[in-house]
């Protein structure tokens, strides 16, 4: 298990390494900074300090190793739209942007476990039908279009609920949260939603897909040739070995859901990190757009390490082949 985690924590490394080299070169070439700070009238002399002040007179690879360096100790720099610090954005836009991903993920296990296993034990149904046709709806349409609809149907004509912004907020700390509010828990449901539709169907379909698969083997068979009730073999045999590579997929969606928030947040304008980012990227906010991708890198490998350590604790097979060749 050492050994294990030890490898996973070793590729991790190496692919914060080259995220954080694929976003520092990138963005080192979407724009000059320099231009967009500074006024029209500015001369050379001051372009050449204003370059020197941010570093950007340096070689790449020395500007690249002081980045690695500045970011390992969360300092990521100063955000040349705002004048402030980097790391202070982002932790201040952090609890709106994981408040909204926990929900939109909630919804999708809530919702997409329940009905992925009704359509598979009620496969030849009407309603089971109606669910895989809506399904492809939320396969098919970009969150967006999605977004737009529910503004259009809950905010503009029936006016039960806010079309952007977070609502009232309660400070806990450095935390703030909208779950103590109403205003803030109305504001979170079209977002959301919105956000945790793909997710539904996603698990879904894939949920009904495994129980179909774990049905037909032969140890449902033999279950229910011992007579075993239909709950039992159903949720006791077959959804519990249905559940083992959903959360593989869960845990790699739950990254996507904070990585692709972005066009959720721009929508509702909802105060996070992914609204955050795409200022930045209208003003070539460097250290920001730098420091935002590093985050979302780190949040893949992270939940990637948890997800693969879960995967070895719930499948014995795993544990089996490892000890297995271990002893060769």
């Amino acid at each position: 298990m050492i050994a294990f985690v030890l490898r996973r924590l070793l590729q991790g490394v190496i692919v914060m390494l080259v995220v954080g080299l694929i976003a520092f070169s990138l963005f080192n070439f979407v724009g000059d900074p320099v231009s967009l700070m500074l006024p029209p009238e500015a001369t050379q002399a001051d372009r050449d300090a204003m370059r020197q002040a941010l570093g950007l007179d340096k070689p790449f690879y020395v500007q690249f190793v002081t980045f690695i360096g500045n970011a390992v100790q969360g300092n990521f720099g100063i955000s040349l739209r705002l004048g402030r610090p980097v790391s202070t954005l982002l932790v201040e836009r952090l609890p709106a942007t994981l408040e909204l991903a926990f929900t939109a993920a909630m919804i999708g296990l809530l919702v997409g476990i329940p009905v992925g296993v009704y359509t598979a034990l009620k496969r030849d149904s009407w309603v089971s039908r109606a669910l895989l046709t809506t399904s492809l709806v939320g396969v098919s349409l970009p969150n967006f279009l999605i977004g737009i609809f529910l503004i259009l149907i809950f905010a503009v004509w029936l006016g039960w609920l806010p079309s952007f912004g977070r609502g009232d907020t309660v400070k806990i700390g450095l935390w703030s949260t909208g779950f103590l509010t109403k205003s803030g828990l109305k504001s979170l449901i079209l977002p959301a939603i919105t956000l945790g539709f793909f997710p539904v169907t996603l698990i879904m379909r894939l949920v009904r897909a495994e129980m179909l698969e774990v049905l037909r083997t032969d140890y449902i068979k033999f279950a229910r040739a011992r007579g075993l009730s239909d709950r039992a073999v159903n949720f006791g045999h077959a959804l519990k070995n249905t559940l083992v590579p959903v959360i593989t997929i869960t845990g790699l969606q739950l990254g996507g859901i904070i990585a692709f928030a972005i066009i959720t947040e721009t929508v509702f304008q909802w105060p996070g990190m992914g609204l955050l980012f795409v200022q930045a990227v209208q003003f070539a906010d460097i250290p920001v757009m730098a420091a935002y991708l590093c985050l979302i890198g780190l949040i893949f490998v992270v939940i990637n390490l948890v997800v693969d350590m879960l995967y070895y604790l719930v499948d014995p097979r795993l544990r089996a082949e490892r000890g297995g060749s271990g002893g060769h």
